[in-house]
């Protein structure tokens, strides 16, 4: 199961990739030129590392609180792998991420019932 964390709220925008038994992270500075590229970030992140965006099966996106271009921009992206994959869309808010640790949230997922914060919506058609 491929897990993609998109984390754009802070001064960097950070991405992060959480398989089974891997994971990968990189980071870009928040900037304009960045967000001008934000897909072509992507596809080079998940090519450098030999995946394939059609296999992501969660998506996670920090919905802040933090700038609202970097959010607006962060969950479009997010929401269009989502609909295009039928992968699930995540959404944390940043004091769910303590220190980074993206393999966390994925265990905060699982536990559901006792995290308030994530959210999971649910598209009809």
């Amino acid at each position: 199961m491929i897990n993609f964390i998109i984390d754009a709220a802070n001064e960097k925008i950070n991405f992060a990739i959480v398989a089974e038994e891997q994971s990968y992270t990189t980071s870009y500075a928040n900037s304009r030129e960045n967000f001008d590229n934000f897909v072509k970030l992507i596809i080079d992140f998940f090519n450098k590392k030999k995946l394939k965006i059609s296999d992501i099966q969660r998506i996670y996106v920090n919905l802040g609180p933090g700038k609202y271009t970097s959010l607006r921009i962060s969950l479009s992206i997010a929401k269009a792998i989502s609909l295009s994959n039928k992968a699930i869309l995540i959404g944390f808010k940043t004091q769910e991420l303590i220190n980074k640790d993206y393999k966390n949230l994925i265990k905060l997922n699982k536990k559901k019932s006792s995290i308030k914060g994530l959210i999971n919506p649910i598209y009809s058609s």
